[in-house]
């Protein structure tokens, strides 16, 4: 069966020794169940401040107790919550709030919005809760998962950022207006993570969709960064998409580059895709060859190997939960022990740590509550079952709740040192941090199904086999069921292959006429090209035979800066002291 051939994330620990019971170093290991309900608390408390205090803007603002938008005006964390309450189990508020989305949610804006947060955030959150709404309770309509207004949504949203792919490297700028499209005075400086972050959603999407464009797109994009490596097998931290140059050339596996690597290996067990994960397997090498020090990776030269900078990010520490993925278990503990002894340390993990000095870097002390660390932390337990990994989700609580608990949710820690607050409470808090402390504590969720049970599906497309397990989550810890992309996949590929074949017949058709010199008053009839397209068929063949020069694709990237800068990290600038 379909699940049985899955590589699936929650199922590690079934083909790895567990050692459940084992002591932690104090002698006792933490009580899942007291603090499995501890974070459900902290979900709610930051819930319903949001709800209270800032709906129906993006986010809320802790300090004031108010809203403010951030990443478009979509209500994000209403959007980046829904699968979360799933995860806690109140199908009552997620009904309800799957509701209120497609009654006040609009993407027929004026507002320039961030492709890749636009992506991981508003697409995934979407197809993630449209995936999930039959387990939830929600009336789905005949033909889901293939069909269902979340999931026309999601599709609506991701055709706003399709302009940002027309450039002539295929890959996507920064920055699209919603309305309008790509502005002319559009940065073209990407983030290499801001180019290679939409294989998931964009896969899932063409194969529930029937609409090939969003995968082609997605995957240009990945094969025109592999193609821009430098000869020791790294990449650089932001490229020009018009020309294909590097401008930040520094090489790492944290911010800026970060979820391109994550994607090649979750694209490839999604997609059962080899050649991805052959693709990682070879930076993997690099990064080893080049990155590594005593477990820790600092960032160096693209094109030398020299170290550039020597520092640890917050934003690494996912990369223990991505060694576990492709079984690389030893490795991983390691590191993630190196990263734990900097959250013991502050308190949590600093923007920016300097490992020689052990202690943070000028103007990077904060924490703005991010999930990497415990998304590692859930991961690994699953595999080893390791107590110590239930320490750190423990620490999490604990020092979450003393130092960022206010009376309207959680704030951003501006400072570690002093544990000074700032007013904002970023989306990625109830989408990630919580969703992943809760999972770390909840060993009978039903995101950790390992394929005793399963849910028998009729579609129009024949009988579908959903929830057995082994989800996907994007980078913005959505969940994605691999098996629904089969559901839908099999006949609009037949669909696909009947309009090429068609497309071949007329064009032979007018090569012939024309060569015998006939004079048509009107061409042919032709199929009508697959709904919202913004290029021609031969644009379609030319993404499938992975000839994206001539493609038009959508624009993306991450906020970026004028570089006269070394590095640049969610919009700030890492200035370079030369």
């Amino acid at each position: 069966m379909l699940f049985r051939l899955l590589v699936p994330l929650g199922l590690l620990c079934a083909l790895l020794p567990l050692h459940h019971g084992a002591p932690g170093p104090d002698g006792t290991a933490p009580d899942p169940a007291h603090y499995r309900e501890r974070v459900k608390a902290m979900f709610y408390h930051a819930y319903d401040s949001y709800l209270e205090n800032a709906f129906p803007y993006d986010e809320l603002r802790p300090l004031t107790c108010d809203g403010h938008d951030t990443w478009g005006s979509f209500s994000l964390t209403l959007i980046d919550a829904l699968d979360t309450l799933l995860i806690l189990g109140n199908v009552s508020e997620f009904q309800r709030v799957v509701e209120v989305l497609q009654d006040n949610v609009d993407f027929d804006i004026d507002v320039n919005a961030s492709v890749f947060e636009t992506n991981i955030r508003v697409v995934g959150g979407l197809l993630s809760a449209h995936l999930l709404s039959k387990k939830a309770g929600v009336e789905v309509e005949a033909g889901w998962p293939c069909s269902g207004p979340l999931l026309r949504m999601a599709e609506a949203a991701a055709r706003k950022l399709l302009p940002a792919f027309q450039t002539p490297t295929g890959m996507p700028y920064g920055t699209v207006n919603l309305l309008h499209g790509v502005n002319p005075g559009e940065t073209p400086v990407t983030c290499t993570a801001g180019i290679g972050t939409f294989i998931v959603e964009f896969a899932t999407l063409s194969s529930l969709t029937g609409d090939p464009v969003f995968e082609d797109v997605a995957r240009v994009a990945l094969t025109r960064l592999w193609e821009s490596r430098s000869d020791i097998g790294l990449v650089g931290n932001h490229i020009d998409v018009l020309t294909g140059k590097w401008v930040a050339q520094d090489a790492g596996i944290g911010a800026g580059v970060d979820s391109y690597f994550e994607y090649l290996v979750k694209g490839a067990i999604l997609l059962q895709d080899k050649k991805l994960m052959a693709m990682f397997l070879e930076y993997n090498t690099a990064i080893r060859n080049y990155t590594r020090f005593d477990d820790w990776y600092l960032w160096v030269q693209m094109y030398k190997g020299t170290v550039s900078m020597p520092v640890f990010q917050s934003l690494e520490a996912y990369w223990p939960g991505l060694q576990s993925l492709i079984g690389d278990i030893d490795n991983a503990m390691r590191t993630f022990l190196n990263y734990y002894t900097v959250w013991k340390q502050f308190g949590g993990l600093p923007e920016f740590y300097n490992i020689p000095q052990g202690y943070t870097v000028e103007k990077r002390e904060g924490y703005p509550l991010r999930p990497e660390l415990i998304e590692s932390a859930m991961y690994l337990y699953r595999a080893t079952g390791d107590p110590t990994l239930l320490e750190l989700g423990r620490d999490a609580v604990e020092s979450i709740e003393k130092i960022s608990k206010v009376e309207c949710g959680f704030a951003t820690i501006k400072d570690l040192r002093d544990h000074k607050l700032d007013n904002r409470m970023e989306s990625f808090f109830l989408a990630e941090t919580v969703k992943y402390l809760y999972l770390l504590f909840d060993p009978d969720n039903f995101i950790h199904n390992n394929g005793s049970t399963f849910d028998a599906v009729i579609t129009p497309y024949g009988e579908c086999v959903l929830g057995a397990g082994g989800y996907i989550f994007n980078t913005e810890a959505h969940p994605i069921d691999p098996a629904a992309l089969h559901c839908c996949r099999r006949l609009k590929e037949e669909q696909w292959e009947v309009e090429d074949l068609m497309r071949e017949f007329y064009s032979l058709k007018r090569k012939r006429s024309r060569f015998q010199k006939k004079t048509m008053s009107s061409g042919p009839w032709e199929p009508p090209s697959r709904p919202g397209t913004f290029s021609s068929p031969e644009n379609h063949e030319q993404a499938r035979e992975k000839k994206p020069a001539k493609q038009k694709i959508p624009l993306l990237s991450c906020p970026s800066q004028p570089f006269t800068s070394k590095l640049a990290l969610l919009g700030q600038v890492f200035l370079d002291s030369s």
